[in-house]
């Protein structure tokens, strides 16, 4: 008989999401990236500290790299590597998408920002989008929305019992 592997710990593969970047930003084109992580960073996001919010991504000689994202490193970390919360990390992505990215965040207003964290199979990925600011006027224009958007849900599931 074969025995059945017991999934342990979070049945969704999110590990963190950024909802500060879908408030500040017009989200427009979403990529998938891989990321280059040391062993300790692997081990520090499958306990979940991770913090994507003051998160951004740069392009530096033709690589993308993710910055400002704070993994906060286990006390138990082994004692012969200094690990660094803050460190630039390499974005794994397609020459096509670096030159997508790279046109996309001259244009004024423009930035790229990572809003989602997840595994896909034994590897952490990362969810990038280019976004332009939204003004103070569209953050309430936003806010208005969904707030109605959940009343008209509300109203619809009271007139369907």
């Amino acid at each position: 008989m074969a025995k059945t592997a017991k999934k342990k710990g979070n049945p969704s593969n999110t590990i963190a999401l950024n909802k500060r970047a879908r408030h500040d930003y017009f989200l427009e084109q979403k990529y998938e990236a891989g990321i280059a992580l040391q062993g300790w960073e692997v081990k520090a996001i499958r306990q979940g500290h991770v913090q994507l919010t003051e998160g951004y991504v740069t392009l530096h000689k033709g690589e993308a790299f993710l910055e400002g994202v704070t993994i906060t490193p286990l006390l138990s970390a082994s004692s012969h590597v200094v690990p660094e919360p803050q460190r630039s990390r390499k974005l794994l992505l397609h020459a096509r998408e670096l030159a997508q990215i790279f046109a996309a965040t001259q244009q004024k207003g423009a930035t790229c920002v990572p809003t989602a964290m997840y595994w896909k199979g034994n590897h952490v990925k990362a969810e990038i989008a280019l976004g332009k600011g939204k003004h103070q006027q569209d953050k309430r224009a936003s806010k208005k929305e969904a707030d109605w958007q959940r009343d008209k849900q509300r109203l619809m599931k009271a007139h369907n019992r």
